[in-house]
């Protein structure tokens, strides 16, 4: 297996999927693993799920700041190997650590200490919903230090062009997540029935082994970038270029889960039921989202390193490429959600009142699949080339319009709950077609593309003969 991958040279088709794969294999398991822990969680009541769902806002918050070093990783690592520059690619990777730890140790502290106020921010009545959230938050706040560095160790990689190594490890965490679930959770020979607190001590440990492996092999073997040292003094030079590079899209993802916690309280008017819908609905979607978040992590490795290299004609066709793919999945998601939502969450939960809100929501979200795949493409070739800030700027604006546009639909269009989830799939259609045109325009305006081929600012105009012929010769 080699430690980097040219993306630079060769099949472009080819380098993607071999990019991409792994990274969606990963997030295949990681839905696996999200689906089954649902799925025991909702053998102990509705409430349970909804106190994983409440939880799971803090836990994306977190996860905004993590993004902060792992995009940074990235596309610092992806560019400086496109421009040869292996000393500058071990520079980026070793300062995105250390800022990553130092991250994780402050966050890990203020959710330990604020976790009880988070919880009452949604008001809910029903007291066991807010215990369990606030006993599932307190063991989670533990894991802060490798839930920050392990998706780092990743990047990393990723930007190196090994998606495969981050793909193994990774794989080994979320077995035994699913594993060690059912015996903490319930209880199975001598482990105790911890309940929700068995799920969370369950993410812990298979965290902290993942972590464990992945020092590992960056010390012993399949090292990316030999000679890495993680102990000398950080440059604040390359602080500040991380930052700049992953701060856009953190704040973005912040704002995400910010605007995700008001809209979680809009939901609980109706009570807890909706969110545990909600979070149900958010797993099953995970089909389309987690595997364009992984075409989307090739394209951006990929992308930064053509860019590196000022190989713009394979950016070009990477990009288009990548986005009649993802119109397949788009597509045949969508089709999914839209005719069979009931079995879909009759798979976690059987009460006729939560499998009602869970139906409503994902039928109504089948119909933005195909855009917010769009957007999730185009924003990681964006990130490719460094510029993070537009993919920001937007998702900023439009997640942010879910709010207000929620209270009307829902109140002053009399659509009750389905006004909230009208509200997001209104926003993402919106989001993936700027974003799509946007950067179709950039690639018409660069000097090496214009005039030397032959594109549109629409996305939905695609060169299907092209796209089927490179999918028949690749290799």
């Amino acid at each position: 297996m080699p430690k980097t991958q040219d993306l630079t040279k060769g099949n472009i088709l080819g380098n993607i999927f071999k990019m991409a794969m792994p990274v969606i294999a990963t997030s295949l398991i990681q839905m696996t693993y999200s689906l089954t822990d649902m799925i025991w969680i909702g053998k102990i009541s509705s409430e349970a799920v909804a106190a994983i769902g409440t939880a799971g806002f803090l836990i994306w918050f977190g996860f905004s700041f993590i993004l902060i070093t792992k995009v940074g990783a990235e596309i610092g690592v992806s560019q400086s190997l496109g421009k040869g520059d292996l000393n500058l690619a071990k520079l980026f990777s070793e300062n995105s650590i250390q800022l990553s730890l130092f991250m994780s140790i402050i966050f890990g502290v203020v959710m330990f200490l604020f976790r009880g106020q988070f919880v009452q921010f949604y008001g809910f009545k029903q007291q066991p919903v807010i215990n369990m959230s606030i006993s599932y938050l307190g063991i989670i706040s533990f894991s802060s230090v490798v839930m920050f560095l392990n998706p780092v160790f990743s990047g990393i990689y990723n930007g190196s062009g090994n998606s495969r190594t981050p793909f193994y490890i990774n794989s080994i965490g979320l077995a035994l997540n699913i594993i060690l679930d059912p015996f903490l959770i319930f209880g199975i020979g001598f482990f105790p029935a911890l309940g929700i607190v068995g799920a969370a001590w369950s993410t812990v440990l298979s965290q902290v082994i993942v972590t464990v492996i992945f020092l590992f092999y960056l010390k012993h073997k399949k090292q990316p970038l030999p000679g890495l040292n993680f102990f000398k003094l950080p440059s604040w030079n390359y602080i500040i270029k991380i930052i700049r590079f992953g701060l856009p899209i953190a704040l973005q993802s912040l704002s995400f889960s910010v605007f995700a916690i008001f809209l979680a309280r809009i939901i609980s008017q109706w009570g807890a039921l909706p969110i545990a819908a909600q979070k149900i609905g958010i797993q099953v979607e995970g089909i389309s989202y987690m595997t364009a978040s992984g075409f989307s992590t090739a394209l951006c490795a990929f992308i930064g390193q053509n860019f590196g290299a000022a190989k713009w004609n394979r950016i070009f066709k990477g990009y288009y490429l990548t986005m009649g793919l993802i119109s397949i999945l788009g597509l045949v998601t969508s089709a999914i959600l839209w005719f069979w939502p009931e079995f879909l969450v009759k798979l976690f939960v059987h009460d006729a009142e939560t499998v009602s809100y869970g139906v409503s929501y994902l039928k109504i979200l089948a119909l933005s699949q195909l855009l917010m795949c769009y957007e999730i493409i185009s924003a990681g070739a964006f990130n490719g080339l460094g510029r993070t800030i537009p993919p920001s700027i937007i998702g900023i604006i439009f997640t942010g319009l879910r709010i207000p546009l929620a209270v009307v639909l829902s109140e002053f269009l009399l659509l009750g709950l389905d006004g909230v989830w009208w509200s997001i799939t209104i926003t993402s259609i919106v989001k993936g077609t700027i974003l799509s045109i946007w950067f179709g325009i950039l690639l018409e305006l660069h000097p090496q593309l214009k005039g030397k081929v032959k594109t549109s600012v629409m996305v939905f105009r695609w060169n299907w003969k092209y796209l089927k012929e490179k999918i028949l010769l690749a290799s």
